[in-house]
């Protein structure tokens, strides 16, 4: 039983083979293992002797499977290192991988950061009512933003200066500042929303600018809010986005829906500043003045807040908005706005599939 059991494992050619005869020959149904049990109807002087010798029998069968265990794995795992081989050198992909568009990715990283700050991401539609859209942010019936040189209308809505066509007072949103209003009629304060979206002007498409282009804002209305809490925001917000030692600066201009209203200036990113009187170290990004220009900023002027419901006596507000797509240029050094709005996929496969 012995020999025929180490010479069926000396046969067995591979692991399945071999998984037999360790069923067969070493088993609970195998000779050895029947012989093992008949010791006990033996004689009594006769089951040590025999006991002996089925052992030792059986003891020579299980060291033999596992040494030729041992040796067929190592012909397996040899052979799947021939077989399952891979050329690193060769293209991983026939089809080549795809990228989310900058803008998107940029505009997600920004709602990041003010969400971590307890902001709240809000949307509005694109197709705005005249009101939203001017009235109620203060904008006068003969500001030049309402004229169709400015604004597309809709449903040929004539503009402040008559213009001919229906007056549907439907417009597409020229800002996402709509959505600041529509949040202040839905909420009570106090209110913290981010405002990003797409918005629409009536301008010519080349290199530094395009007729529909991506904003975002941000609203905070709260009782005792003031002009420092909208810097310390900017301040945390470029630094966010810029890295570590960004400044901004505020300079003084006028939009209807703040007042106070400023130009949110942020110090040069490339040169930090030493480009400023330096002749050796000039700096095309900022033009060796050492700041870019932003976006603009302000507190919630009252009349908005009247427009909404909401009492200027006792909540105020800061907003600010900028161009996702200046900031993209900032940011990537892109030289022409074209190049976003093309489509062409070389523009955007660098930027990879950031998540």
């Amino acid at each position: 039983m012995r020999d025929e059991a180490l010479a069926a494992v000396a046969a067995a050619g591979d692991l399945e083979a071999l998984r037999e005869v360790k069923v067969a020959h070493s088993g609970d149904r195998s000779p050895l293992a029947l012989a093992n049990r008949e010791i006990g109807a033996l004689p009594p002087h006769a089951k040590a002797d025999a006991g002996k010798r089925v052992g030792q029998a059986r003891g020579a069968v299980n060291k033999a499977l596992a040494a030729r265990q041992t040796e067929l794995e190592a012909e397996r795992d040899a052979r799947v290192l021939v077989e399952e081989a891979v050329d690193v050198t060769l293209p991983y992909d026939r089809i080549p991988a795809g990228a989310r568009h900058p803008i998107t990715t940029l505009s997600e990283r920004i709602e990041d950061v003010f969400v971590a700050m307890g902001y709240e991401v809000a949307e509005g539609p694109e197709v705005e009512a005249e009101w939203f859209n001017f009235d109620a942010l203060n904008f006068p019936p003969d500001h030049p933003a309402r004229e169709m040189q400015d604004t597309f209308f809709v449903q040929g809505a004539k503009g402040a200066k008559g213009q001919e066509g229906g007056e549907s007072g439907v417009v597409l949103r020229t800002h996402t500042s709509p959505v600041q209003i529509r949040s202040m009629l839905d909420r009570k304060p106090p209110i913290y929303v981010i405002c990003p979206g797409r918005t629409f002007r009536t301008d010519e498409l080349d290199a530094t600018h395009t007729p529909v282009f991506h904003q975002v804002e941000l609203l905070a209305v709260d009782e005792g809010l003031t002009m420092a809490d909208l810097k310390g925001t900017l301040d945390h917000m470029v630094r966010a986005l810029f890295g570590e030692g960004m400044s901004t600066r505020l300079r003084p201009n006028f939009f209807p829906f703040t007042e106070p209203s400023a130009e949110m200036d942020m110090q040069c990113y490339v040169c930090r500043g030493a480009s400023v009187g330096n002749p050796d170290r000039p700096c095309r990004t900022c033009s060796s003045e050492g700041w870019i220009e932003l976006g603009g900023c302000g507190m919630v002027n009252p009349r908005v807040l009247i427009a909404c419901g909401i009492d200027p006596e006792k909540y105020s507000g800061f907003a600010f908005g900028f161009g996702i797509e200046r900031m993209l240029m900032f940011r990537h050094n892109v030289e022409d706005m074209r190049d976003m709005v093309e489509g062409d996929v070389r523009f955007t496969q660098p930027f990879g599939m950031e998540i």
